[in-house]
């Protein structure tokens, strides 16, 4: 098992973060990491995910939404081919901070499988979440400047 966690602060409600997370149609304008999603937000449905890590080969998968709560949590499992050959199971939670006018946004990515040695490399997919936070927090503080 391999686990990659970042965090970011965001100077934004829960709900502002929510509402970017969940545009997948915007993703093109904003996301360096997550180029695009395709699907619904829903568990059980399934998702096509376009990812393009920092210096790696862009993939995309098909990844089942295994949870959903609004303003907090949004995560998903894909699987290569054959199950436990290579898991990952992927999350973004958001934790209401400073009396909820601010989030703790995190991004998690848990691999299980026979071939996490050879298939994931760390290093890449961390800065890749690390840009996209970035980009994310950028985006709802943005919505949050222009709504004052």
């Amino acid at each position: 098992m391999k686990q990659i966690e970042v965090f970011e602060e965001i100077n934004a409600p829960p709900d502002v973060v929510w509402e970017v997370l969940l545009e997948f149609e915007r993703y093109p304008e904003w996301n360096p990491f997550v180029q695009s999603i395709e699907g619904t937000p829903a568990e059980g449905e399934q998702l096509r995910v376009r990812i393009q890590p920092p210096g790696g080969r862009g993939m995309t998968f098909k990844p089942e939404v295994v949870a959903l709560e609004e303003q907090r949590r949004l995560a998903w499992v894909g699987r290569l081919v054959v199950p436990f050959a290579f898991d990952g199971y992927h999350e973004f939670r958001l934790e209401p901070i400073d009396r909820a006018q601010r989030t703790r946004f995190l991004q998690r990515e848990t691999f299980r499988g026979a071939l996490v040695p050879v298939l994931a490399n760390q290093d890449r997919l961390e800065r890749g979440f690390q840009s996209m936070n970035e980009a994310i927090k950028e985006r709802a503080e943005a919505r949050v400047a222009a709504s004052s």
